[in-house]
This record gives structure tokens, sequence and C-alpha cells, in this order.
């Protein structure tokens, strides 16, 4: 059994980019981890909740997929677009967070969770949001911090993207993009190194999915896009998010001490 811990942005990252695979790696039996740097709200977190209502549907969504613990960083949302907001009062905005700080956080995680398999995201952060920039930073930081032996960086083949926004287009579902952004979001396919099969997983991730209702129901960019992949049949929804992508890091990361690395084989996504 070894430990694998995806770092998100926002609460829904963790479904649209690496559901799947987290559910595959929990049914085989390994302990998995959600760290998500901001709960996803713009404000303050309401006056008497423990925590943001995201996070709730966060934890649904993670008992879904089979996900052992979800962890916070306690940073706010940082939103999208040419204009960043002043911090809440009860907290930063992730993207004004310093990285050795953010990492530092991160890094006390890793070490107690005694992680095998860190996952972040690529150098692009997707499709360039502020907060998914941050993430892969902070992650890279964390992973040499902790002495992490593995990171993958969660991504989809820029052709993938390509295709899926001309079926966008074509089943007329109303999203807000743009196409220099779109042709610049995520990796070239040489930059792939897994390509991980969750085709089996394809109701968990769609379950997890659904857990999200203030994002389904709401008007962000991309609330038409998962309310039109809900309304899928599971296996149609399947073949559309069966693969997910990740591009390992190649580094010579130091070992902790006291550490054995030779009794444990980490999960690593396989191609298929």
């Amino acid at each position: 059994m070894a430990t694998l811990l995806a770092f998100h942005a926002h609460p829904d990252d963790e479904v649209l980019l690496t559901g799947g695979t987290l559910a595959r790696a929990a049914a085989e039996g390994h302990r998995v981890v959600i760290v998500v740097a901001t709960d996803g709200l713009m404000g303050p977190v309401p006056e008497g909740a423990a925590e943001a209502p995201r996070m709730g549907e966060l934890r649904a969504s993670a008992r879904l997929l089979g996900v052992a613990r979800v962890v916070h960083l306690g940073y706010a949302d940082s939103g999208h677009g040419p204009v960043l907001y002043p911090d809440p009062p009860d907290r930063a905005r992730f993207v004004r967070a310093g990285t050795e700080e953010a990492a530092g956080r991160l890094a006390a995680v890793l070490r107690a969770e005694d992680v095998d398999v860190l996952v972040s995201y690529d150098a692009s952060g997707g499709y360039g949001h502020r907060d998914h920039l941050q993430v892969h930073r902070v992650g890279r930081r964390a992973a040499e911090l902790a002495g992490v032996p593995r990171l993958l960086e969660t991504t989809v083949p820029r052709d993938v993207v390509t295709r899926l926004m001309r079926l966008v287009r074509l089943l007329r579902i109303p999203v807000r993009h743009d196409e220099d952004v779109v042709r610049a979001a995520f990796s070239p396919r040489a930059a792939i190194t897994h390509t991980v099969d969750v085709r089996r997983f394809a109701r968990h991730k769609r379950a997890a999915l659904a857990a999200h209702r203030s994002q389904v129901a709401g008007t962000g960019r991309l609330a038409p896009v998962m309310r039109g992949l809900l309304r899928l049949p599971v296996p149609v929804f399947g073949v559309l998010l069966g693969r997910e992508w990740f591009a390992e890091v190649r580094r010579a990361a130091p070992v902790t001490a006291g550490r054995s690395r030779s009794v444990r084989r980490p999960p690593g996504p396989a191609s298929g």
C-alpha cells in the first residue's frame, strides 16, 4: 500500500482532471489524499460556518472516489480574469501567498502522510488560471522540500482539448473561451508520460462531479459543460472522460532521513 496525494487549486478540479485516477488508486488499495489550495470562495467564510460551502461538496466528492483524507491549505480563491480582488478579511488569496510559505504548508502534509506520489499541475496551469499556475509552482517546491520520490503533473494533450472544444461547439453548449488560450492550454502530446485508463471508474467520476452541486447549477464558464456531461449516459461519459494524462517530472529528489523506499512500490499510472 502506497500513498498518492493530489494537490488541486479548487473544489471540483479533483474530478475533471484526476477523478478516475484517484478512484482507481483507492480501489487498488492505495491511500489517496486530496489537498486543495483554496476553498473556492471569493469572499469571507460565512459567519458561524466551520468552512466554505464548497468544501462540503469536495468532501462528498472525495467519499465517492474513495479518498481517505481532504485537506484545505487555508487560502481563498484568487478568481480568474484581469482583476485581482483584495484579500477577504479572514485569509489571503492563494496567488498572493509566497511560494515558500505555501510550499511549506503542503510539505508538512506530504511528510505527515509519507507520500510516495504527488500529483500537481503542468507548467501552463491547465488553461492558465492564476491559482493553477500557483499550484504548479508550489507543488514543485513542496516536492523538493519533502523529498517526494515521484511528481506527476496532471494535464491533457492539446490535440484532445481542441477536439473537445469542436465537440462542444457541435453540441451548441454555450462555453465562453478564447481560441488562443485553448491552443496554448495544457501540454503538447510529446510531454505526456502516462495515460491512465479510467473507463471502469466512469460511474465514480460522474457521481463525484454531480456532488459539486453549486458549480453544476452555477453560472461559471464551465457550468454548461458540467451540466452537459452529467446528462450523458455513463458509457458515453466514460468514452469522453475515460482517460487521464500526466507528465512525470524527472528529477533527483532527496529522500527524507529514516525513510525506506525499498519496501514500498508507489502507485504509478500505467499506460493503457
